[in-house]
């Protein structure tokens, strides 16, 4: 899943495709180098980040939706939590609706299921204005599976098909390093529990400095190698900024584990 950030002051590339016309050309040099599926946001959920209204998410969104659905041969996403946007995003051709918010929008499952959408329903603690601060967990494991699980008995009542259902844990959504950590480790452990896919987004995330302590432009090497291990634990998509050496990485690993044993 390439990223396409229409947003003037997202974490990582913020402003470089506020415009229209450069973020369809990005997204189709995305399509380029291997991306399987779009996902296209207009409204920035790093920590700390504001809130947008209504019409500027979609008068950032909408538009290149539509240019991607014209242009473009793989299925387009929309990175909303608004129920409008939702619907308005489905209407313009889009495929799946990735939510941060996990869908707990009032209409948000009911939109979902009326446009015949996938949905990637992700665990955050709290909104993005204040989720990292000191977030706590019983069990976070747990935690986050009875969540997603909660998430998609209400989808699956509202009619949308398990196959059309994904899960993400919400890497750096309301976690310390050590919550994510015990995630990224547990990916099949939550696919198992909730019985769905898992989608998984730690490009260039802030972890990554935690660990190795490098900026967000040096931690290309760091988001890889997290992103071949989501992978080897039984992630189904990865959502990444560099697609290109993502996907050539996660390629090499895949043609080791399907190799036979002599």
């Amino acid at each position: 899943m390439g990223v396409v950030n229409t947003t003037p002051d997202s974490f990582s590339d913020g402003g470089h495709y506020h415009r229209h016309e450069d973020a369809v050309r990005h997204a189709l040099k995305l399509i380029e180098e291997g991306a399987d599926i779009l996902d296209i946001g207009g409204e920035s959920t790093r920590p700390g980040a504001d809130s947008v209204s209504i019409d500027e998410e979609m008068e950032r969104v909408i538009p290149v939706i539509e240019s991607l659905v014209a242009a473009a041969e793989v299925p387009i996403s929309v990175d909303t939590s608004k129920v409008e946007v939702m619907r308005a995003a489905m209407q313009s051709g889009a495929a799946m609706i990735n939510d941060v918010n996990g869908l707990r929008a009032p209409g948000a499952v009911a939109a979902a299921a009326e446009h015949n959408a996938v949905v990637c329903i992700m665990h955050m603690l709290g909104e993005p204005k204040t989720m990292q601060a000191q977030p706590q967990y019983e069990d976070v494991i747990a935690d986050v599976s009875h969540f997603l699980t909660q998430q998609i008995d209400a989808c699956l009542e509202a009619g949308i098909p398990q196959r059309d259902i994904i899960g993400d844990p919400g890497i750096g959504f309301g976690k310390t390093l050590e919550h994510n950590l015990a995630l990224l480790n547990s990916i099949a452990k939550i696919r198992s529990s909730t019985g769905c896919e898992m989608l998984i987004g730690v490009s260039r995330k802030s972890m990554i400095d935690a660990i190795l302590n490098r900026p967000v432009d040096e931690r290309l090497a760091g988001s890889l190698g997290l992103a071949v291990q989501a992978v080897m634990n039984g992630a189904k998509l990865v959502r990444v900024h560099d697609v290109r050496a993502s996907h050539d990485a996660i390629r090499c690993a895949e043609a080791v584990m399907s190799a036979s044993n002599y």
